[in-house]
């Protein structure tokens, strides 16, 4: 079974064989032996170390179709390697570009992302509302907003909602999270323990998002609900809105409350905090865990992955794209 393998020391990448070898390098490197990972075992690489690497070994990983995965020095998500698109086709192509060019299809596809993302956003605060934290107030703001959805009557609109269901939602995690304030969002950089954790939690399901369409034969740079801009896969944004609350925010309330992350794992850089390097493997950790979970799927009558579940919604929008179901649907969790 194919796995995602996170590299976070620096080294030197090469091909040798039909696999790949790591050196480390550095200060420590004499203490370490090179690392060999069999190509038919790598679903993908994430990068966050320095790593040196030659043509020859993007070519071999571009044959194999392993994207690589690039962070920077505070493990923001700064870009890809994307094979070529082996699994593209002329005619989903000229679907998806045609379902994006009209505005009723395009406001559908839109309205069903959103739908999705506040419907699990709000499965979250319910939870824990049960569990004695008082979120009574976001939630019934939240099913305010939800009412409106129809209303909408295009983009920039169902964006706003959006915006405000989500910023309604993150006003809860004082509520939520134990030993780490809010404080609002800050994204560039993160001011905070969480604006750190969401923003490389967000950018990591980004990242797994864009991997399940490279698997599917739908064009990540055609999006509904974001608009597609320059240099930027800009449809792993839609779908990854469905999953942030269940994959990423689900995770950092799990790993704060019980401690698994503690002041330790952060570093404050002037005005700014990041993740420290064995904060991110504790989170890098339990993602890839949470990842391999499964769940009984209620139409399929099996259990598939977390990541399975990711790509099975690539699947549901490309089916819906060339006409084999009439609508489409968001996953929504029930439990």
């Amino acid at each position: 079974m194919k796995k995602a393998y996170y590299l976070f020391n620096p080294g030197r990448m090469s091909r040798k064989d039909n696999t790949l070898k790591f050196e480390p390098v550095g200060e420590t490197a004499a203490s370490k032996k090179p690392r060999y990972l069999p190509i038919e075992g790598i679903s993908a690489l994430y990068m966050f170390g320095s790593v040196d690497a030659n043509s020859a070994m993007y070519n071999f990983l571009g044959r194999h179709h392993v994207p690589v995965h690039f962070f920077d020095y505070h493990k923001h998500y700064t870009g890809s390697f994307s094979p070529r698109e082996y699994l593209l086709a002329g005619d989903m192509l000229i679907k998806q570009t045609d379902a994006y060019r009209s505005k009723k299809k395009r406001q559908h596809i839109a309205h069903r992302f959103v739908d999705g993302a506040s419907f699990n956003m709000l499965k979250n605060l319910r939870y824990y509302n049960a569990r004695g934290k008082d979120l009574s107030k976001q939630i019934a703001q939240i099913e305010e907003l939800r009412d409106h959805l129809p209303d909408a009557q295009n983009i920039p609109q169902l964006m706003g909602l959006e915006g405000n269901t989500r910023q309604l939602y993150y006003s809860g995690f004082d509520e939520i999270v134990e030993g780490y304030a809010w404080e609002g969002r800050r994204k560039r950089p993160p001011k905070n323990e969480l604006n750190a954790l969401v923003s490389f939690g967000n950018a990591m399901c980004y990242s797994l998002c864009l991997d399940a369409i490279y698997n599917s034969q739908l064009n990540p740079t055609i999006s509904f609900l974001h608009e597609p801009g320059v240099r930027r896969y800009s449809l792993a944004l839609d779908v990854a809105e469905i999953f942030k609350p269940i994959l990423v925010d689900r995770l950092i309330f799990r790993l704060c409350n019980k401690r698994e992350l503690r002041d330790q794992h952060f570093d404050f850089v002037e005005d700014a905090c990041f993740l420290a390097d064995s904060g991110r493997k504790v989170f890098v950790k339990a993602w890839e865990e949470r990842l391999q979970q499964t769940i009984a799927h209620r139409t399929l009558s099996r259990k598939v992955s977390y990541r399975h579940l990711v790509r099975l919604e690539c699947y549901k929008l490309a089916k819906h794209l060339i006409g084999m179901e009439t609508e489409y649907k968001p996953f929504k969790i029930w439990w």
